[in-house]
């Protein structure tokens, strides 16, 4: 078979192929950009799967430790529980008989309660009493007289409650008996 090729037809099939060659460098093109966009979006992802994983680790080691913390510190409100129990239990156990309180009064007005003597004496030297001070029974004057008297107190079980220590002498009133 013989053919006959024109030249209108050479110039057919060469426009033809031209356009087919251009097609086929746009199609590598915009393959070429989709899989670097594809790298690229790989790249982002396994970046931030390994911050992701970073931080799971960073998260699960702050979790163990305050988990730690935890523990001790219900360990140790436990241990306090128990010490404050038994305390109560002492308290209550003891009788209030023979106690004594000392009244730190401040020109005759209560100012604080304290368990001891020294406790008090050691509170007005922070109130400006020199800490060697030396302390003497106030005898009869009045409160109002000084400016810090430590007032004893004892606790009575008949009143239930606490009285002084030392009562003052009975003054005779006028035309008492």
């Amino acid at each position: 078979m013989i053919r006959i090729v024109t030249r209108a037809h050479i110039t057919r099939l060469e426009n033809e192929a031209r356009a087919a060659v251009e097609q086929a460098r746009q199609t590598s093109a915009a393959a070429n950009e989709a899989f670097g966009r594809h790298v690229r979006e790989l790249h982002a992802v396994t970046d931030r799967a390994e911050r992701a994983e970073a931080t799971t680790a960073e998260v699960g080691a702050l979790l163990a430790r305050a988990m730690e913390e935890l523990s001790t510190a219900q360990q140790e409100l436990l241990l306090r529980d128990i010490e404050i129990r038994r305390l109560r239990q002492e308290r209550e156990g003891e009788s209030l008989e023979g106690r004594t309180l000392t009244v730190l009064l401040h020109y005759g007005e209560p100012h604080t309660i304290y368990a001891t003597r020294e406790e008090a004496h050691a509170d007005t030297a922070t109130h400006g009493m020199p800490a060697d001070h030396v302390w003497k029974p106030c005898g009869e004057h009045p409160a109002p007289a000084f400016k810090w008297r430590c007032e004893a107190f004892i606790y009575n079980p008949a009143s239930n409650g606490f009285r002084r220590a030392q009562m003052p002498a009975p003054k005779l009133v006028e035309g008492a008996a």
